[in-house]
């Protein structure tokens, strides 16, 4: 073959390969788009309305009771965005719930609606006798009444040194501290490089030692843009003493630099010009250098997307306001803007497994060399669990076609202001069977469930953490409970001791140990308000073989107590808790059992705190991985909004829920505590990521069916040896491939999340 030759058939198979990839890239397939329309509600969607007893206040409703107070409490009220601490002020407002037998009746029994009314907390620092103030306010939407229900809710007046630090005097502190820091200039310029790197400052709490104290120590780190400041500490942190309703009687009590304390920092600026300060130079954090950063690598242009789930022929559950059907469930939702996501009237089919689900408190306490990471105890409750539930993002913090619901608050301002988009719901295949069989003996067939799931979801980002609350209805009858924590750990500046609290994740950080504890109540109702507490567990008995009797052998038994005083209902953290503990109704199933739920725990928490500690009792209900007592009007809720900043003497301390009460068919409550140890590591930057940092437990129904209720389920497969497994109306799955071949119709995506931030 001569060249010429070989150069036009080269020429010639170029031209195929074009031609042939120009057809590819031109070729257009006929693309489906799915419907997104929901499907009918379940014909057991029959208390939606009925549960707006419990629904979040609306914006008018908060707006309509500001105006009320204003109007009738006879004293001049400030707007809590401006408010100084002796002025009056509306800190915050929620729903105010029914009683429960009121609702109970209303519910159940078609007796009247219980009256709609508020809860608004009024600082009045504008007294002579300044206190903190709990109103009832009714009815809504138009109210006419208030009424103080200090005293019956707490048994004494709310001491006005315990009331929440409010933004307005965080920002006062923040100035201070930075007025301050002038007395420091030469030590700053040589430390820190300040001011012309920024700083930020982190509160913590409690604030002192003692009950009546208002002194927190704030830790100061480098203020990188774009990033999580938490884990760049400078070595410096400062006790500032703001107990004065008289912001010119602040001062600094106390000032900690590399392992020395000072009486302020004129001491430490002489000190320093002394030669008398070992300072360690924190170069200023250069954005290409910063190990904090969230920024990904760069994308390769063509990078494949990841899977999105979607939903072919719509969404098979419904969201009517707060009131949410899938399947056989129904609930309603909402969000105390103080503790978070709150769930009630929890129903399987037409019967109540749940009256309250609710998130009460999430404690962190943490471990340094330190004085900012030694003192630090966070109740996050008074920080605002359901007011920081931000915005959620499609795609990554919840399924893209998930169902985004918008909730209002009322805290720190007189005006509402709206977090969109804060919940989310979705179904979920959950990625492994909720039950399935291959038979290869006696017959050949296959059944299975897929594990689909409904998903109600809220993430708190407080400070540096962010919490994921999950709230997962199975449809075996199964509730899940569960959170993951993630977002940035909080630092110490490291020092020669340091590794005795923690690991060393960066030239001067510290990544301080510490613990997270959870808790929840959960009331629940089964066949009714009257229910006992039951434990099984299991032990070995020694017994003759029948058939040999010179042979022994040790066989299973079960152990079964009915736990009749509240004190045997209440289970230490670290503890032994039965495997199987249940709530128990009188009634049987068909198979002559009582009707029960179970409480299963999955929790790695750490030491609680210990009883000699003087705060210790304000965060009793951590002593308890489970605690059961009888539901009282009185006893809602585990802690308070007060408890943080005067934990040293507590208007809410759990244990003395615990009286040796009989709960023996009594309406009961459980309040259940899961955490873990976190000791942060290098794979803890620039976040700690949810794998390995979920806890939770779930509720179980156990012999409250008579088999298991999945048996319904529509989701079914079934197939034997011989069937033609590819017809659709024989197995589901063989419609996917045409059922699952268009495309979704994806909303397009949005973020509004920053909207209502006031500042850095």
């Amino acid at each position: 073959m001569n060249m010429k030759t070989l150069v036009i058939l080269l020429f010639l198979a170029l031209a195929t390969v074009f031609a042939l990839v120009c057809v590819l890239l031109t070729k257009k397939e006929k693309v489906t788009t799915c419907g997104c329309s929901e499907l009918p509600s379940s014909p057991e969607d029959t208390n939606g309305e009925e549960s707006n007893i419990f629904v979040d206040l609306t914006a008018e409703e908060m707006a309509q009771v500001v105006t009320y107070l204003k109007d009738n409490l006879g004293v001049p009220l400030q707007d809590a965005v401006r408010a100084e601490p002796a002025d009056n002020c509306i800190y915050y407002l929620d729903v105010f719930l029914p009683v429960k037998a009121d609702a109970l009746g209303f519910l159940d029994h078609s007796r009247a609606r219980p009256p709609r009314q508020a809860l608004a907390v009024v600082f009045f620092g504008g007294q002579p006798d300044p206190n903190v103030t709990e109103f009832l306010v009714g009815p809504l939407p138009n109210p006419t009444y208030h009424r103080d229900i200090t005293l019956r809710k707490f048994g004494r007046k709310v001491p006005y040194h315990s009331r929440p630090v409010t933004e307005k005097e965080y920002r006062d502190i923040d100035s201070f501290i930075f007025r301050e820091l002038s007395k420091a200039p030469a030590f700053l310029k040589e430390c820190c490089e300040y001011p012309e790197s920024e700083l930020a400052t982190l509160t913590t709490a409690p604030r002192g030692l003692e009950s009546g104290d208002r002194a927190t120590w704030f830790v100061l780190f480098q203020n990188i843009f774009g990033s999580g400041y938490y884990i760049h500490p400078v070595g410096l942190e400062i006790l500032v003493d703001h107990s004065s309703l008289n912001r010119s009687q602040w001062e600094v009590k106390n000032v900690f630099y590399n392992g020395q304390y000072y009486q302020g920092l004129a001491q430490l600026e002489k000190d320093y010009n002394d030669r008398l300060v070992k300072e360690i130079r924190v170069k200023r954090v250069q954005p290409e250098n910063d190990f904090a950063s969230m920024k990904p690598p760069m994308q390769p242009p063509l990078a494949p997307a990841g899977p999105v789930q979607f939903e072919p022929e719509g969404k098979r559950y419904s969201v009517t306001g707060s009131h949410v059907v899938y399947q056989s469930w129904s609930f309603a939702f909402g969000m105390n803007v103080n503790t978070g996501p709150r769930l009630f009237d929890i129903r399987f089919g037409k019967e109540r497994i749940v009256y309250e689900l609710s998130l009460q408190e999430a404690l962190a306490m943490y471990g340094s060399d330190c004085p900012g990471g030694m003192t630090t105890r966070y109740m996050d409750g008074s920080l605002g669990i359901g007011k920081f539930s931000f915005e959620l993002v499609r795609g990554v913090d919840c399924p893209y076609a998930a169902t985004y619901v918008d909730r209002h608050y009322l805290i720190d301002s007189d005006t509402p202001k709206l977090n969109r988009n804060s919940f989310c719901i979705f179904e979920h295949d959950m990625g492994v069977p909720l039950r399935r069989h291959f038979s290869n003996m006696g017959s050949f067939y296959y059944g299975g469930l897929a594990k689909y799931a409904l998903v109600l979801r809220a993430i708190s980002t407080l400070i540096n953490y962010d919490y994921v609350w999950d709230f997962v209805f199975y449809q075996n009858g199964a509730i899940e409970v569960k959170v993951h924590a993630t977002g940035y750990i909080s630092s110490s500046f490291f020092t020669g001791k340091g590794k005795a609290y923690g690991n060393r994740v960066g030239e001067h950080t510290l990544g301080t140990m510490h613990t997270h504890l959870i808790n929840y109540k959960v009331d629940l109702d089964i066949e009714g308000t009257k229910n006992s507490l039951v434990a099984l567990d299991m032990a070995f008995e020694t017994v003759q073989a029948p058939w040999s009797p010179e042979h022994q052998i040790q066989r299973p038994v079960l152990t079964s107590q009915v736990l009749d005083k509240e004190e045997k209902a209440a289970f230490p953290l670290g503890g032994k808790v039965p495997r199987y503990l249940h709530f128990a109704s009188s009634q049987e199933n068909q198979w002559g059992h009582q009707r029960s739920y179970r409480i299963q725990i999955v929790s790695f928490a750490g030491e609680h705190l210990p009883e000699t500690s003087t705060m210790e009792k304000s965060i009793s209900w951590g002593r308890y991985k489970v605690a059961v007592t009888r539901q009282k009007e009185e006893e809602l809720t585990s802690t308070c909004l007060y408890n943080q900043n005067d934990p040293w003497d507590p208007l809410v301390a759990f244990a003395d829920f615990i009286d040796n009460e009989t709960i023996t068919g009594e309406d009961l409550v459980a309040w259940i505590s899961v955490g873990f140890l976190h000791v942060p590591h290098a794979e803890d930057i620039p976040n700690t990521a949810t794998v390995g940092n979920g806890v939770g437990f779930f509720l179980r129904p156990y012999n409250y069916f008579g088999v298991d209720p999945s048996v319904k389920s529509l989701d079914s497969i079934y197939f034997t040896t011989g069937q033609d497994v590819d017809k659709c109306d024989l197995n589901r799955a063989a419609c996917l491939a045409k059922t699952a071949s268009c495309s979704p119709s994806l909303p397009s995506f949005a973020y509004t999340g920053f909207q209502n931030l006031t500042g850095p």
